[in-house]
């Protein structure tokens, strides 16, 4: 049950840290019956940069507040915030936030809100956050308390209860690990609360420690090492071979219909041609049909390769949509119109008293890290606000194919921006190189940027180790009055063989990891629709560069 942390000062006491032993990803007993998550691995970072000496003690939640109480026990190292919490314990500042959704079981109604389940049986944590919410709102429903989250999805798997409200995060940990597959989230927030340490009320001198390791751990990067690790987006499961076969058949079996009746009616087309010219008129006109049919299903088939692509970036920037949200859109405007108040006050009081501990640090260090941080949060909601708009913008279904004057940079820096999650995980060498005096081409600024995303998509799965680099790239050829981009990796290249291949439908070299082989046979289309060129240069181990050229006319150099 305890773990002590080793190398800390030699006649430190001991600081025993208390936590759930059964709430992953956050806290919890791995396999070798060591404590283990995101909120231990934080914990000793704090330990280590603040030299204490600390020894866990992981139990059943509702008996770890009671031991701190009893003094059992100096800290808690995961906790929500409350009003009526606040008058038995002291929390820190905020190492985290915590979504609550309500779990149902697939075969269950559609519900919108908490009102919708009431009078319902109701699985919840005991002494958990939300049954402290659900008792004090007197919420009209059955609960069901159990010892722990993973206990009260079971319940609700069993169908033993309707409804079982989770923090996100753990339900959907524990939904993939215990396999509770007929289980999804119904509404993916009912709540929102702050994640604190907590020690025994007026223990300030312990607190302002744990309050001053968190504010070295966020400076120095440490902090979002663990969050990353421990609550960022997971990789999705492995497609099964007969998920890909009932895919690939759903596409392959339809189309391979589609082919063998084109073929039997140019046969019958041919023969009536011999034999009558005077069918010639109605030949033309299923000619026609035929080629408006084509040109239908090659924007079906653009638009289902947008939709692959988006997958896959959704899940790449899903951790910074997610989890910074709530606290930003929640506290930012109260806290700066806060700060603005008390700033002035705190001024006078320090010019008559001097240096003063404000949340644990200095004022004066304090009073210039408070603006700091308020700017970094409102930075963070634009960000959150640009990716979603761009997401849109890529995802939006575009039939009509309109073209007009586009600058080939911002399609760049547009797509760039959607695939930058990917780009950090898969490199610490991306560079960005654009001719800002190029002019503008005409064409359909959407279908553009979705083969700019393609292309940097194959370029990041290109790399074997993120020390290897990226270039996208942009220039203005005045000889061949054309505009270029570059997508230039150093990855592990394209077999000689395979480069005059690399634009058929169905050729991949990615089909063990889910590769369709659409990607780059949508894109020449949409750049041949555009009268550009898409060439392939790459040296096997040494990297590939693909080259965009699309002409530039007379109107376009003018605007």
């Amino acid at each position: 049950m305890a773990a002590p942390l080793q190398g800390a000062g030699k006649g430190e006491k001991v600081i025993i840290v208390g936590g759930d032993r059964d709430y992953p990803p956050y806290e919890f007993m791995d396999s070798t019956g060591h404590p283990s998550g995101y909120n231990v691995e934080l914990t000793r970072a704090i330990a280590e940069v603040m030299g204490m000496n600390v020894e866990f003690r992981l139990g059943g939640w509702s008996e770890l507040r009671t031991a701190l109480q009893a003094g059992q026990v100096d800290v808690l190292q995961g906790i929500s915030w409350s009003e009526e919490r606040g008058r038995e314990v002291d929390f820190s500042l905020p190492h985290t936030i915590v979504n609550h959704a309500v779990f149902s079981r697939k075969d269950s109604p559609l519900i919108n809100s908490l009102d919708e389940i009431k009078g319902k049986k109701i699985a919840v944590h005991r002494s958990g956050i939300m049954h402290d919410f659900l008792v004090r709102q007197k919420f009209p429903a059955e609960l069901v308390l159990t010892a722990t989250p993973a206990d009260a999805l079971r319940l609700l798997a069993a169908g033993k209860t309707d409804y079982a409200i989770v923090a996100i995060v753990p339900g959907m940990y524990l939904i993939r690990e215990l396999k509770l597959t007929n289980l999804i989230p119904a509404i993916r927030n009912v709540a929102t609360h702050r994640y604190c340490y907590a020690v025994e009320k007026g223990n300030g001198e312990l607190l302002s420690r744990f309050n001053e390791g968190l504010a070295i751990l966020r400076k120095t990067g440490q902090y979002e090492t663990i969050y990353n690790k421990w609550l960022g987006v997971l990789d999705p499961d492995r497609v099964q071979w007969k998920t890909v076969a009932r895919q690939a058949a759903v596409v392959v079996v339809p189309l391979l219909l589609l082919l063998g009746g084109f073929a039997l009616w140019s046969r019958l087309l041919h023969r009536q041609v011999a034999l009558r010219t005077a069918d010639l008129t109605r030949e033309i006109t299923e000619r026609r049909y035929a080629e408006e049919e084509l040109r239908l299903n090659q924007q079906s088939l653009v638009q289902a390769d947008k939709m692959a692509a988006l997958g896959v970036l959704v899940s790449g920037v899903a951790h910074e949509i997610n989890n910074p949200t709530g606290l930003i859109l929640l506290d930012i405007s109260i806290l700066k119109r806060a700060e603005r108040d008390t700033a002035r006050i705190l001024e006078e009081y320090y010019q008559e008293n001097g240096d003063f501990s404000l949340g644990g640090i200095s004022y004066t260090e304090m009073r210039k890290e408070i603006p700091r941080v308020l700017e970094e949060m409102q930075e963070g909601a634009k960000r959150i606000k640009r990716i979603v708009n761009d997401l849109k913008d890529f995802a939006r279904r575009d039939d009509s194919g309109d073209q007009g004057l586009l600058q080939l940079n911002d399609v760049a820096r547009v797509a760039a921006r959607l695939v930058e999650p990917t780009i950090r995980k898969a490199t610490h060498r991306f560079r960005i190189d654009l001719d800002e005096g190029m002019p503008r081409l005409r064409g359909n600024t959407q279908r553009i940027e979705q083969v700019v995303v393609n292309l940097l998509l194959n370029a990041c799965q290109a790399l074997p180790e993120p020390e290897r680099g990226i270039t996208l790239s942009t220039h203005y050829n005045g000889a061949l009055r054309a505009v270029v981009l570059r997508v230039s990796d150093e990855g592990v290249g394209i077999a000689p063989e395979h480069l005059t291949r690399l634009t058929d439908p169905f050729f991949t070299t990615k089909r063990e990891s889910g590769g369709t082989g659409l990607g780059l046979s949508v894109s020449a289309g949409i750049v041949k629709e555009h009268g550009g060129t898409l060439s392939f240069d790459s040296v096997p181990g040494a990297g590939t560069t693909v080259t965009l050229t699309f002409p530039v006319g007379g109107e376009e150099q003018k605007s």
